[in-house]
């Protein structure tokens, strides 16, 4: 009889060869898919690398579906450390890049540094106001965080979807539903062919690895996560720390809505969240839940979906068979982080004798 156990500590060593060989698994099941359908497994993964790191154009173009990743994986964190399963990150996202886009169409003419302060500002806010209802919901009535968070994302796309259709149309859109794009002023400015977001980001990595592991709100965060009698014991004003960890975990998804549709859409629309508030839960667990790990592995993350395009074109393969690659591949890697937490041991059985 097979049980699963979880385990007490596990090294860095170990740590590292379950990782290593969930990725050997990854790869080598994936080449057999290769095979399958008739191309060289080595030359689709040297493709892919190529696709991702081969130019300075790719290499562009990976930062760039990076920084999103970054930024809402990092608000991700916050709430999941506190063990408030925040999986509203689309909707912040959405709601953060309406408020910013609001000021974009209202005030097109205002100087660009001062308009695109008050976007970043009004995306901040709007992610973090969509962040806080739900806080609210879960600081005075205990509510389930996790169907909140995810039922408020499809009002936000419907909010959304209304503004594209109906008081935010562009009139010169010939009936196209679409919302007008941003003047000039409210786009964010490139430096090197990619847009500062992604200094934004940086920044953004270092202040929230000394904001959990050096300030007060950081350590009451941790503290709450971990058990909440240990929390009131400590004098932690639960209910304030709820609020203020969704505040700053809904901001930052806000903020990368407005980085989004300053930057990439140049407009508002459904698609500026582009499911980047899904996969930042994966990526965060995959982090475990640190502001380093969480840049290099949104970083590798964007690489595969951009090796995955990258291969689509070299190798004329349809977009379902590039997904499932990448799927096989974050599969394993997944898996794997099970492993490192549980180990499968044999149950003994045990007998008892009677004494006569």
């Amino acid at each position: 009889m097979l049980r699963i156990v979880k385990r007490s500590e596990i090294s860095n060593r170990q740590s590292i060869v379950i990782r290593s060989i969930a990725i050997i698994l990854a790869l080598v099941l994936s080449a057999i898919f290769l095979t399958v359908i008739k191309l060289n497994p080595i030359d689709v993964y040297g493709s892919m690398l190529k696709g991702a790191f081969g130019s300075t154009y790719s290499v562009k173009e990976t930062i760039i579906k990076a920084i999103p990743l970054i930024i809402t994986s990092l608000g991700i964190a916050v709430a999941f450390r506190m063990q408030f399963w925040n999986i509203g990150g689309e909707g912040q996202i959405l709601m953060g890049a309406f408020l910013c886009s609001f000021f974009a169409l209202k005030f097109p003419d205002m100087p660009k540094p001062l308009l695109l302060s008050t976007m970043i500002l009004a995306g901040i806010v709007g992610g973090a106001i969509w962040a806080l209802i739900p806080a609210i919901f879960k600081a005075k009535w205990g509510t389930n965080e996790t169907i909140v968070t995810l039922m408020m994302n499809y009002i936000a796309i419907k909010w959304i979807t209304f503004l594209q259709y109906g008081p935010w149309k562009d009139k010169n859109a010939q009936g196209f539903p679409k919302i007008p794009n941003f003047s000039d002023n409210a786009i964010l400015p490139d430096i090197f062919g990619i847009h500062v977001g992604f200094i934004i980001a940086i920044i953004l990595v270092v202040f929230m690895y000394i904001f959990m592991k050096k300030t007060k709100v950081g350590y009451e965060i941790t503290v709450l996560g971990e058990s909440e009698k240990t929390a009131l014991y400590a004098g932690i004003n639960i209910n304030k720390t709820i609020l203020s960890a969704m505040v700053l975990s809904g901001g930052l998804c806000g903020l990368t809505g407005m980085i989004q549709a300053s930057a990439i859409s140049n407009t508002l629309s459904v698609e500026v969240s582009g499911g980047v508030g899904f996969t930042a839960i994966i990526i965060t667990w995959l982090s475990s839940l640190s502001a380093p790990f969480i840049l290099v592995t949104s970083i590798l993350f964007a690489a595969l979906v951009e090796g995955g395009q990258f291969i689509q074109t070299a190798y004329g393969i349809p977009d379902a068979a590039a997904l499932m690659l990448q799927s096989m591949i974050l599969f394993f890697v997944l898996g794997s982080e099970f492993f490192i937490k549980y180990k499968i041991t044999k149950k003994e059985l045990s007998t008892t004798k009677e004494a006569a």
